[in-house]
């Protein structure tokens, strides 16, 4: 049995790692603090380190630093929040071999340790390769960001806990108008080959439908690679797009293949793709209107046949205005628009989602709830529904863990209850004029908790805290 020591202060937020990877059949010991964590490693046999990176003595970095100085290989991966990336970029340069972000996605999260084991089990004397960053010299390999929704379309889609990538198994459609309407356009463009932009806010399933394209279209059997514009560092951009040969900079030690040149013949999602650099955008063009990849250092053009598929949330024209953005990559990637419909405007779906997710919850924790009361299934129509669908998904998995009898009553969705303000709110942003007063509003109303104000807002974490740096907001 697989071992993995967890090293996290918060005791709740630790135990429930531990439940949940004790379910999944790992053998799990958890420590709260740096000196706890060294003792563990000196008496017991571990074989994968899952740290938080701020910690009471010291901090994640300090203990990767340890095992270092006592040549103890792990594979060690760092679990931070988004306003500490950078310190997640040193803990790669110091040799953990992955990083996830906090709050931690349970599916995200194990497909990150099955990689990480494996790559431990094939270079058993070097446990973890050592790249500047972000598994820079893995070879013929597309990064963790582009891996994060791989899926090779060779039989049927993988399932939830082998991949990101939503299959028809752990997504529901819905029934509302405004479903239907959403996935008549999906079947309309996905047998073209138009580039499609996905409009949304978060949480309303942009990487479904860009699946979905894919799967529908002439390219379904050839490969679906996504990336998170916004999780891969400006100085990775460019090799994670159009990959690199050994030598071109400090820490290539291999040749890599970048994304674009891994799905040549299927298609590449990037999501958030506002958040692309000025550079990037250019040299993405470039290759979007040539058909053609130069790897960083090579003086060598690889002809590549992809579909683009992108989806953002921010509003691109305001962007482009403002020079953030190239109006020509602009209409390259918005030959055809899809608009996400907020969950709140589409209430008829709101239950079916609600009993979907129990469904999957009940399954992942081995619960076997019956469905909502009456006061419960009212409270969940009636809540604005702020982070859409992925909030609900956060929500009805609480509740049925808490949950102690056959249904779940309001008990259980306090959150939605001491939120419930959120339905009649007025906050949620519409234009770039208000966005600062409104943001500033928000962070008054939660006693500057930036996770309860981002949901006030209607936007994720990330979101709040690129907008705070672009208003000079300090807290």
């Amino acid at each position: 049995m697989v071992s993995i020591l967890i090293v996290e202060d918060d005791i709740t937020y630790g135990m429930m790692l531990k439940t949940w990877l004790g379910k999944k059949g790992f053998s799990v010991t958890s420590a709260s603090s740096i000196a706890r964590a060294q003792k563990t490693l000196e008496t017991e046999q571990i074989d994968l380190i899952l740290s938080d990176l701020r910690l009471p003595d010291k901090d994640g970095i300090d203990l990767l630093k340890w095992l270092g100085t006592q040549n103890i290989e792990i594979p060690f991966i760092m679990m931070t929040s988004y306003a500490d990336i950078q310190s997640a970029v040193q803990a790669m340069k110091l040799g953990a071999c992955d990083y996830v972000a906090k709050p931690v996605n349970p599916d995200e999260l194990l497909k990150k340790i099955k990689e990480s084991l494996s790559q431990s089990s094939v270079h058993p004397k070097q446990t973890i390769y050592r790249a500047p960053t972000d598994h820079l010299s893995e070879p013929n390999r597309p990064s963790v960001a582009a891996q994060q929704t791989m899926y090779s379309g060779k039989g049927n889609p993988p399932r939830k806990e082998e991949s990101d990538s939503p299959s028809d198994s752990d997504y529901l459609e819905g029934e509302s108008d405004a479903a239907k309407q959403l996935y008549n356009y999906v079947k309309l463009v996905a047998p073209t080959n138009m580039s499609v932009l996905i409009n949304g806010a978060s949480g309303t399933g942009k990487e479904y439908v860009a699946h979905r394209i894919h799967q529908l279209s002439k390219r379904s059997k050839k490969p679906f690679i996504a990336i998170d514009c916004g999780a891969v560092p400006k100085d990775l951009a460019a090799s994670e797009f159009f990959g690199h040969i050994k030598g071109s900079f400090t820490g290539a030690l291999t040749d890599k293949t970048g994304a674009l040149v891994a799905a040549d013949g299927g298609t590449v999602f990037l999501d958030e793709i506002g958040n692309l650099s000025y550079e990037i955008q250019i040299q993405l063009l470039r290759a979007i209107q040539e058909r053609k990849v130069r790897p960083i250092g090579s003086n060598h053009e690889i002809n590549v046949d992809i579909r683009l598929v992108t989806a953002t949330n921010e509003n691109l024209e305001q962007a482009i205005e403002k020079g953030n953005f190239r109006e020509d990559l602009y209409h390259r990637i918005n030959e055809f628009t899809l608009q996400m419909p907020s969950l709140k405007e589409r209430r008829d779906d709101i239950l079916l989602f609600a009993n979907f997710f129990l469904d999957q919850a009940n399954l992942e924790l081995n619960k076997q709830i019956v469905g909502f009361d009456m006061p419960a299934s009212n409270a969940l129509l009636k809540y604005a529904w702020p982070g859409n669908l992925r909030q609900m998904k956060n929500i009805i998995r609480r509740a049925t863990l808490l949950a102690t009898d056959k249904f779940i009553t309001l008990n259980e969705l306090s959150e939605i209850q001491t939120n419930s303000i959120l339905d009649n709110s007025d906050m949620l942003l519409r234009n770039e004029e208000t966005e600062k007063n409104q943001i500033l509003e928000a962070l008054q109303h939660t006693g500057n908790n930036k996770s309860r104000a981002a949901k006030l807002l209607g936007i994720d974490r990330k979101t709040l805290y690129n907008k705070l740096k672009l208003y000079e907001i300090e807290l």
